[in-house]
C-alpha cells in the first residue's frame, strides 16, 4: 500500500480513499464528481485542533472553503465552530447544527439584513471592518434591543509570502483597519449603548507556510490588546484567523499545526484570552478529490493534450491563481510517461488543469483524480458554459453516498422566466 495523502493510497494498483476504490465512485456516479473522505476530515481537524490544547480555544472551520452541510456536520461532531462571511454561510452552519456561540461573522461588506440575521440568532461575534459597519451594527442592536458582540479586524501589515490575491494582512488589502483607527473605533464603541466589544480579530492570508508571519502578526495584535485594556475595554477573544497552508504535491513537506501553535500559544497564554482559529483549506483541502475522465487524446508536434470532462467551471483555482493540483490515474500506470497538458471542455484558452506536466501515458476513457480539491473546489464552481455542477460524495469507511446531487439541465433554467 502506497499512501499519497492521509486516507488516500494505491492498493493493488487501484487508487483508494479510505476503503473505497475511487473507480467504484466514478462508475456509479459518473464524472466529474467531488469526493470527500470523512476519515481525512477527522484526521486533519484533529491534527490542527489538538495542537492548541494548552489554551482555551475554538476551531471555527472556514465555511467558504467547503460549505456542504454533511461536511459541516462531520466537523461539528468533532467540536468545530464556523467562520462565516455571509448570511448564507451562517444559515448553512446553523442548519448543520453548529452552536451559534461557536459562529463568527467576518467580511468587509455586510448588509443590514445580514447583521440582523446574525444578531437574531445569537452568534458569538461580528468581526467589524470599518467605522460604517460599526455604526450600522449599533443601529441593528438598537432595533433588536440587544447589545451586539463584536471584534475589530485589525490589519497588522504583515507579509504572509503567499499569492497576492490571498494576502489579506497588508496595508494595501481591502481588509481590516490600522491599529490607530481600530483604537478610535473601540473608544467610540464605549460610547454607544448597543455595542459590546468582546474580541480582536486579524487574518493575514491563506496558504501560508512560513509560520513566523503568524508570530509577527500575533505579537503586534497582542500589544494592541494590552493598549485597549488600558482604556478599560476587556478583550475576551483573540481571533487569529486561519491560513496555515497544505501540501499540494505529495512530496512537499506539510507544516505541522503544532509549529503554528508554538508561535502563538505563548502569546495567547500571556493575554489570558480565548483563542479563535479559522482554518478551512488546512482541514478540507487534502480531504477531497475531483474525479474526471479522459475524453480525447489530441497530439500535435511536440505537444500532447489530455482533454477531460472537468473544467475551470468545476475547479477554478487553476485559472484564478495559476495553482498546482497533483493529478493521479485511478489505475496505477506503468513507468512510461509523457509531458502533456490536461485541459477541460470550457471554451477558454485558460481552461488548463495541468500545463506541461509529466504524466503517465493515458488513453481515452481513463479515469483521473485531481487532488487537494476538498477546499475552494465546489464552493467556487459555476455554471459557466451552461454546465451543470458536479455531485458531491462522502466516503465513510467502505461505504459512500451522494451528499449533493449532480445538477440536471433543468436546474440551469429553474429560476428563469420561460415563455
Amino acid at each position: 500500500m502506497k499512501e499519497i495523502f492521509p486516507k488516500l493510497y494505491y492498493k493493488s494498483k487501484e487508487l483508494f480513499f479510505e476503503d473505497v476504490p475511487l473507480k467504484d465512485v466514478a462508475e456509479r456516479e459518473g464524472t466529474p464528481t467531488y469526493v470527500y473522505s470523512k476519515g481525512a476530515l477527522q484526521y486533519w481537524f484533529e491534527e490542527f485542533d489538538s495542537a492548541f490544547n494548552e489554551v482555551s480555544h475554538t476551531t471555527c472551520f472556514a465555511v467558504k472553503s467547503n460549505s456542504n452541510i454533511q461536511v459541516l456536520k462531520v466537523l461539528r461532531e468533532l467540536g468545530a465552530g464556523a467562520d462565516t462571511v455571509s448570511v448564507g454561510e451562517i444559515f448553512r452552519a446553523l442548519t448543520a447544527g453548529i452552536d451559534p456561540k461557536k459562529i463568527v461573522f467576518a467580511g468587509v461588506g455586510k448588509r443590514e439584513d445580514e447583521l440582523t440575521y446574525a444578531l437574531e440568532r445569537g452568534i458569538l461575534m461580528v468581526n467589524v471592518e470599518s467605522e460604517g459597519e460599526l455604526l450600522l451594527l449599533n443601529k441593528v442592536g438598537e432595533k433588536l434591543k440587544r447589545r451586539a458582540p463584536f471584534a475589530i479586524r485589525v490589519n497588522p501589515d504583515v507579509n504572509p509570502k503567499t499569492h497576492p490575491y490571498i494576502s489579506t494582512g497588508l496595508k494595501s488589502a481591502k481588509f481590516g483597519v490600522t491599529f490607530d483607527r481600530a483604537l478610535e473605533l473601540y473608544k467610540k464603541a464605549k460610547e454607544l449603548r448597543w455595542l459590546n466589544p468582546v474580541g480582536v480579530h486579524f487574518h493575514i492570508g491563506s496558504q501560508i507556510t512560513d509560520v513566523s508571519a503568524f508570530r509577527e502578526a500575533a505579537e503586534k495584535v497582542a500589544e494592541f490588546v494590552k493598549e485597549i485594556r488600558s482604556f478599560g475595554i476587556e478583550i475576551e477573544y483573540f481571533d487569529a484567523g486561519g491560513g496555515l497552508g497544505i501540501n499540494y504535491h505529495p512530496d512537499e513537506r506539510v507544516v505541522p499545526a503544532k509549529e503554528l501553535a508554538e508561535e502563538i500559544v505563548p502569546i495567547v497564554k500571556e493575554l489570558d484570552c480565548h483563542l479563535i482559529l479559522e482554518p478551512g483549506r488546512r482541514i478540507a483541502g487534502n480531504a477531497g478529490v475531483l474525479l474526471t475522465r479522459v475524453l480525447y487524446v489530441k497530439k500535435r508536434e511536440e505537444k500532447t493534450f489530455y482533454i477531460v470532462d472537468a473544467g475551470m467551471n468545476d475547479l477554478s483555482r487553476l485559472a484564478l491563481y495559476n495553482a498546482y493540483h497533483h493529478i493521479l490515474p485511478l489505475e496505477e500506470k506503468k513507468e512510461e510517461t509523457v509531458v502533456a497538458d490536461v485541459v477541460g471542455p470550457i471554451c477558454e484558452t485558460g481552461d488548463i488543469l495541468a500545463k506541461e506536466r509529466e504524466l503517465p501515458v493515458l488513453k481515452e476513457g481513463d479515469l483521473l483524480a485531481i487532488l487537494s480539491a476538498g477546499a475552494y473546489g465546489f464552493t467556487m464552481a459555476s455554471n459557466y458554459n451552461s454546465r451543470p455542477r458536479p455531485p458531491e460524495v462522502l466516503i465513510d469507511g467502505d461505504k459512500f453516498r451522494v451528499i449533493r446531487e449532480r445538477e440536471k439541465l433543468g436546474d440551469l433554467i429553474s429560476r428563469e422566466e420561460v415563455l
